[in-house]
C-alpha cells in the first residue's frame, strides 16, 4: 500500500494552511504531509529554530517559517496575521502548537504555572482561531485543533491541568463547529494518544510511559507520521465535508469513546 507521500489529494493542491507547533513531533509530520500535497505551508515555531529551518530546507518553495511564542497575549494573532499576509489568505488553520510545562500535581502549581499551561494549550487556540476567521469565512476553510486523549481521561500523573486545558480545545472545537457552520467554515479536532514525541521524551518518565504503553491494545507508541492521515482527510473536503464537530481519536485502541 503505497504511503502518504504517495498519495495525492487533489484538493488540497496550492491551499493556503498555517500549522502552529510545526517544527517537531505531530507538527513536523502534518507540515511534512501537507507540503508532499502541494499546499502552500507556514509553520509556525517558538523555541525549535534549528529543527524548523531543517523542515523548511526539505521542500523550500512549500514550506515557511514564522516564530512566535503563542502562549503570550497576542502573539497567536500575530502569527496569524503574518501567515496570511505571507500566502494572500487562509484555508486551513491547524492549531497544534502546545505543551504540558511539567509534571506536577494540579494543587501544587503556581499560578504563574496554571496561567502559562492555560494560556499556550487553551487561549492560543481561541485566539488564532478568532484572528483567522474572517480569512477562512472568505475562502470557506477549516479549522483542526489538535486536543489529546487526556482530554477524555483527565490526564495522567502530573497532568491535570494539562488534560483540563486540552478539554477546553475538545469543547471549543465542538462549539465553534456549530457557531462557524453557517459561514461554511468546518471546526474539527484529532486527538492524539500515546505518540513518540519530544513531548514525552521530555516530560513523560520510562516508568510511566511504559506503563502507558502497557494499556495500548496494539502494544506499542505510535508514530506522529501515524497521526497525519486524520488531519489530511479532515482538511479534504471532498473527503469530509459533511463533518464537522468531530474529533478523531489516533491512540492505537488505548480509548475506545
Amino acid at each position: 500500500m503505497p504511503g502518504l507521500e504517495q498519495m495525492q489529494i487533489g484538493d488540497l493542491k496550492d491551499t493556503k494552511v498555517l500549522i502552529t507547533g510545526g517544527s517537531t513531533g505531530i507538527g513536523a509530520a502534518v507540515v511534512r504531509a501537507f507540503a508532499a500535497q502541494g499546499a502552500h505551508v507556514v509553520a509556525h515555531f517558538h523555541e525549535s529554530e534549528a529543527a524548523a529551518q531543517a523542515l523548511r530546507a526539505e521542500l523550500p518553495d512549500r514550506i515557511r517559517l514564522i516564530q512566535g511564542d503563542v502562549s503570550e497575549a497576542g502573539e497567536a494573532a500575530r502569527v496569524v496575521q503574518e501567515a496570511a499576509d505571507m500566502l494572500g489568505g487562509l484555508d486551513g488553520l491547524i492549531n497544534n502548537a502546545g505543551g504540558m510545562l511539567g509534571r506536577l500535581a494540579s494543587v501544587s502549581a503556581s499560578a504563574s504555572h496554571f496561567e502559562q499551561v492555560v494560556s499556550l494549550n487553551a487561549r492560543s487556540v481561541w485566539e488564532a482561531t478568532s484572528a483567522a476567521y474572517a480569512f477562512l469565512k472568505a475562502a470557506g476553510g477549516y479549522v483542526i485543533n489538535t486536543t489529546s486523549i487526556a482530554a477524555r481521561t483527565g490526564g495522567g500523573a502530573g497532568a491535570v491541568l494539562y488534560a483540563a486545558s486540552k478539554s477546553f480545545v475538545s469543547s471549543l472545537t465542538r462549539g465553534h463547529a456549530k457557531e462557524f457552520v453557517d459561514d461554511g467554515i468546518r471546526v474539527n479536532a484529532v486527538s492524539p494518544g500515546l505518540i513518540q514525541t519530544p513531548f514525552h521524551d521530555k516530560y513523560t518518565p520510562p516508568h510511566i510511559r511504559a506503563s502507558q504503553t502497557a494499556t495500548v491494545p496494539m502494544g506499542r507508541e505510535g508514530l506522529p507520521k501515524e497521526c497525519v492521515g486524520a488531519f489530511l482527510f479532515l482538511a479534504s473536503r471532498a473527503m469530509s465535508g459533511y463533518i464537522t464537530g468531530q474529533i478523531i481519536e489516533v491512540n492505537g485502541g488505548q480509548l475506545m469513546p
